[in-house]
């Protein structure tokens, strides 16, 4: 899951990663160091008050006497100081808020482990340390058996809290302080780690754009020098690809133009020969007149491979030019069928009229391509519909064949592609919808495959109006 909240720019993500784990840092630091200090200070206090207690216990000790009575106890008690309870039996002294603070616990560890026990508590929001203590009697043998005098003493350590919350103030502050220091270090640190980093976007941007020299330079030793110079080798090994490629690309063109321009005088050659034969073909004998059929069908089939591609290289050369014109598109796709003599087998839907400026030679390869794919390799019914809105007049072309497979959908543009090997034969040249294609890109427009809903290939052109076309 991704925090909406956290910083999208890499300049950001490094102020605030570098901010946050140097406060993180100081607060740690500086809450440890309280803790410590906290920790200290409780425990060195602890110890003084239970010497001062002992201190106290232990010259009146050996002068009481045994069993004592209350005014041994009195005395004792008076000798430790006040929030002090000494009991022995049912005999108790008691002195300020020693009596009510003891608790019961605190007696129990006294009484069970015959040793000095501590315990501290919250009362009435202070705190308070409680020392609870039994009195030994030392026998003339060492033996230390105990005399039922207990002394419990309990010390305000207001004090010390208060110290405590001091050092956790100045955790705060510290770490409070230690933010701006962060952010201007770290602005210093994102600065310095930032820049090769821009330096190679700038590169990387002017390699989109098509400035393949673009460089950056490497400075220091660090691992973005080293992306530095692994980008400087990829820009320098693109560079030469690219250059070769486009050399081999410009020698392929010019050698399609040169060939096909190089045919053309042949071919006129030819295809007066072949005129003279199909005239005279009526006359030959059968295998003659197959033959010369035949020849026939492929110098058409050359002549029209040839004229393709010359216009493919005109394309390639950026030398197509539009003859603009306002004509009738209805009119204008009504006699291409017309002139190939498909108005009896293609069903057009059209407005009476739609007037634009296009290049009307053009428009007459783009409709004469999609529908002669139609009825080459779809089925009948062909259907064109003619549509028009405010941005664009837009072409369709529909098919009742099986449509176009999935897998020819992203290359039904390529020159020369052919889904069905069996089709090697066919009249046409393979670059009949990459022309149209073209053709339409140069008005501006688009031309788009897919399949109908109801099955059957579907094409659809689109060709913006102007506003003069409105």
């Amino acid at each position: 899951m991704t925090w909406r909240w956290w910083p999208r720019g890499l300049r950001a993500r490094l102020l605030v990663a570098f901010a946050l784990v140097t406060v993180l840092g100081a607060v740690a630091a500086a809450w440890s160091s309280a803790g410590t200090a906290s920790n200290a200070l409780v425990t060195s206090t602890q110890q003084r008050l239970i010497e001062t207690v002992l201190g106290q216990i232990g010259p009146i000790a050996p002068q009481l006497t045994y069993p004592p009575d209350q005014e041994a106890l009195d005395r004792l008690r008076a000798a430790v100081g006040p929030d002090t309870l000494v009991t022995y039996r049912d005999l108790r002294s008691a002195d300020g808020a020693g009596a009510d603070l003891v608790t019961d616990e605190l007696r129990t560890a006294v009484r069970a482990q015959h040793r000095l026990v501590t315990q501290r508590i919250i009362a009435d929001g202070r705190p308070w340390l409680l020392v609870g203590t039994p009195i030994m009697i030392t026998a003339p043998d060492g033996a230390r058996t105990p005399s039922g005098i207990e002394v419990y003493s309990a010390r305000d350590l207001t004090d010390v809290e208060q110290q405590i919350d001091g050092l956790a103030r100045y955790a705060v502050i510290t770490a409070a302080l230690a933010l701006p220091l962060a952010v201007v270090v770290a602005l210093l640190a994102a600065g310095s780690v930032l820049r090769p980093v821009r330096e190679l976007r700038d590169t990387a941007r002017r390699l989109a754009a098509g400035e393949l020299d673009a460089r950056s330079s490497p400075q220091g030793a660090d691992e973005l020098a080293e992306l530095t110079a692994t980008v400087n080798e990829m820009a320098e090994s693109l560079q030469t690809s690219m250059a070769t490629m486009r050399q081999m690309q410009a020698d392929a063109r010019r050698f399609a133009a040169d060939v096909s321009h190089e045919l053309r005088t042949p071919l006129s050659t030819l295809t007066a020969v072949v005129e003279v034969m199909a005239t005279a073909a009526d006359g030959m004998e059968p295998d003659a007149q197959e033959s010369a059929q035949l020849a026939i069908t492929e110098t058409q089939r050359l002549v029209r491979l040839v004229d393709d591609l010359m216009e493919v290289s005109r394309f390639d050369a950026g030398t197509a030019q539009l003859r603009m014109e306002e004509i009738d598109v209805v009119g204008a796709v009504r006699d291409c069928l017309r002139a190939r003599g498909w108005l009896d087998q293609v069903d057009l839907v059209a407005p009476d009229e739609v007037r634009l400026r296009l290049d009307q030679r053009r428009l007459d390869v783009i409709v004469a391509n999609l529908v002669g794919n139609a009825l080459r390799h779809g089925a009948r019914p062909v259907r064109v519909h003619l549509s028009v809105s405010r941005e664009d007049v837009r072409i369709e072309v529909t098919d009742s064949g099986p449509g176009l497979p999935e897998q020819v959908l992203p290359h039904v543009f390529d020159r020369f592609y052919k889904a069905d090997a069996a089709r090697t034969r066919t009249p046409g040249s393979g670059l009949g919808l990459a022309i149209a294609l073209e053709n339409a890109r140069l008005h501006g427009g688009d031309l788009s495959a897919g399949n109908a809903e109801g099955g059957g290939a579907r094409f659809v052109v689109r060709l913006p109006r102007n506003p003069e076309d409105l």
